[in-house]
């Protein structure tokens, strides 16, 4: 689960909580009406005529516009709670006969309607039960003070430690969100990232190269480096030496280039530097200083006898015509042959070959 998953389930559960909360405070309302439309009883009052009406328009607004921004809950709730209040104090003094027992009866109402609907918001069901309760008490005047106060204090601990609890369970499964999705982005970007040398894998280099040929235009370059005669040198030298050769190289292939080149370690011991917004000249200034730091690395290879007794590099350098990445690759890599085969150690651009020309996508289909 994403964390925005987690914040659109919890809007979900606000959401159900309001719409159950207004249709409670129908339920109740309707209690009283439904006596007074068959003649039956007197029961109604303007204050419950107003909980109904106001919670009818908006259960049945939410229901018809199901993405409409959902009111506060808190001040809903105390406007509600304060109509019940008024109309508890309303039909004790309109009939003089009542007794605590109503006052009573009347309370439980309404710690009905939060008990169910606000359990999981405490300020809401305080808000809510608060002007009944005050209104209870008052017109109570001492007579059964010790029945109400226990009506409201055995709910108002009990969903206080509940409220307590599940926050302290919605903070654990939050932070618990948190960390996963912090693991499994650390994960993400090492999936992206050769484990010896720290460089850009293939999969790093194509997440990379679909933003940079999306949002950066300009002319962009492709050079394709490898390290001459490292067959020799593993097997002379050991694949543990191999390893840190190849660690030093791939140190001295990022120092060379710019911050925005994107460097991939494209083989064993081949590399790729995507070079982004460059012209020709600036692209081949930049590969000559990665051949140089290289050869500057004055890392011992005897068996490059031919070339240095040094490890050194050569490359083949090619632009990106129309987006077509796989075709650079390829018109590098056969730069990358010629320089091979013409002495290694050096830097060779696609369009010195002889008898070549540049492929646009056009020509190349």
């Amino acid at each position: 689960m994403k964390l925005q998953s987690y914040e659109e389930l919890k809007q979900s559960k606000y959401r159900l909580s309001v719409m159950l909360f207004l249709f409670l405070n129908i339920a109740v309302s309707l209690f009283y009406l439904l006596p007074v439309m068959s003649n039956e009883t007197n029961d109604a009052t303007l204050p419950v005529i107003c909980v109904a009406a106001f919670s009818g328009i908006m259960l049945i607004t939410y229901l018809i516009w199901p993405r409409l921004k959902l009111p506060l809950l808190n001040p809903v709730a105390l406007l509600l709670g304060m109509l019940w209040a008024w109309h508890i104090n309303y039909r004790f003094h309109q009939v003089f006969y009542f007794d605590g027992g109503f006052l009573i009866i009347s309370l439980i109402s309404v710690l009905f309607i939060s008990a169910i609907a606000l359990s999981d918001y405490l300020g809401a069901f305080c808000l809510h039960v608060a002007p009944p309760v005050f209104t209870v008490l008052l017109l109570d005047d001492g007579q059964h003070l010790p029945l109400i106060l226990l009506t409201i204090t055995l709910p108002l601990i009990g969903f206080s430690l509940q409220h307590l609890m599940r926050r302290r369970a919605d903070n654990f499964t939050l932070r618990l969100m948190h960390q996963l999705y912090e693991e499994k982005e650390t994960f993400s970007d090492l999936s992206m990232l050769d484990p010896l040398t720290g460089l850009y894998n293939r999969r790093g280099l194509k997440n990379r190269l679909d933003n940079i040929l999306e949002n950066h235009a300009g002319s962009h370059y492709v050079l394709l480096l490898d390290i001459d005669h490292f067959k020799a040198y593993n097997d002379n030298y050991g694949h543990a030496m191999g390893d840190q050769a190849l660690a030093r190289v791939s140190v001295a292939i990022r120092d060379a280039v710019r911050s925005r080149d994107v460097v991939t370690r494209y083989g064993g011991e081949e590399f790729l530097v995507l070079m982004t917004n460059v012209n020709s000249s600036i692209a081949m200034k930049l590969a000559e200083r990665i051949r140089q730091y290289v050869l500057d690395l004055e890392i011992p290879h005897l068996f490059n006898e031919t070339v240095s007794t040094h490890v050194t590099i050569s490359a083949g350098i090619a632009p990106i015509y129309d987006n077509e990445f796989d075709l650079a690759v390829a018109n590098a890599d056969s730069a990358l042959y010629v320089a091979k085969n013409q002495g290694r150690n050096t830097i060779l651009a696609w369009d010195d070959l002889p008898r070549q020309q540049p492929q646009t996508s056009s020509e190349h289909a």
